[in-house]
């Protein structure tokens, strides 16, 4: 019975029959739970839960997975598919957060995805699983970025400048190197000036203009 539970459950996940799978594998480790396969079972029910979008499951199933088997030969694919279960790469994804009062969105699933790839990356840097890995951190990193300058923006327009700058230096100390790293230097030099602090409004000016051939005005969404 074990034997046909693993072969079934294998024959579905060939096929892409996930939620079949799902039944499969649930069933293999619960009614074997110290068999030969329960193991592999434990490795692609992540696997299958991520592949049928059920998030939460994968997370869960990678945390389990990790905390029984610490020293597995695989376990860099339990942390990676735990990274990619926190987001999906589509193109609505940023729009779920950039909508009227975007400010109030909540944008901790993206953060907690980016947290989880580079701890695998810090973990695992040699592992085969780390250029996609590297990839899916480059699109997380540019998306809070600019969730930071449109939320900066949003207290620009309503006078809070103390509130905009720090969201702006967040962008330069915590998520450098994106495409926003000019804008956030645009809100910095505009509240600055606002706040009468021109000696920081004056370093940011010469960064901005060091770094960056044209000033660009901050970004608008």
């Amino acid at each position: 019975m074990e034997k046909e539970l693993y072969d079934s459950a294998q024959s579905r996940l060939k096929a892409g029959n996930y939620e079949s799978a799902i039944f499969s594998l649930e069933a293999l480790e619960r009614r074997f739970p110290f068999g030969r396969y329960a193991e592999q079972a434990q490795a692609e029910l992540i696997y299958a839960y991520y592949m049928n979008y059920n998030f939460e499951q994968a997370i869960s199933a990678a945390d389990r997975f990790i905390s029984l088997h610490p020293r597995h030969p695989h376990i860099d694919y339990a942390y990676y598919l735990k990274g990619l279960a926190g987001f999906r790469d589509d193109v609505n994804f940023f729009s779920r957060f950039i909508e009227d009062n975007a400010s109030m969105k909540d944008v901790s699933q993206a953060q907690s995805s980016f947290e989880d790839l580079s701890e695998f990356l810090d973990r695992f840097p040699n592992s085969v699983y780390a250029p996609h890995a590297k990839q899916r951190l480059i699109f997380l990193r540019n998306l809070l970025a600019k969730h930071e300058i449109y939320v900066s923006n949003f207290y620009i327009d309503r006078g809070a400048y103390i509130a905009a700058a720090a969201r702006a230096r967040y962008v330069i100390e915590h998520l450098p190197n994106t495409p926003q790293t000019p804008y956030a230097l645009s809100i910095l030099i505009e509240a600055y000036g606002i706040l009468d602090y021109p000696d920081l409004r004056d370093i940011n000016l010469k960064i901005l203009n060091t770094n960056f051939s044209t000033k660009k005005k901050p970004l608008s969404i």
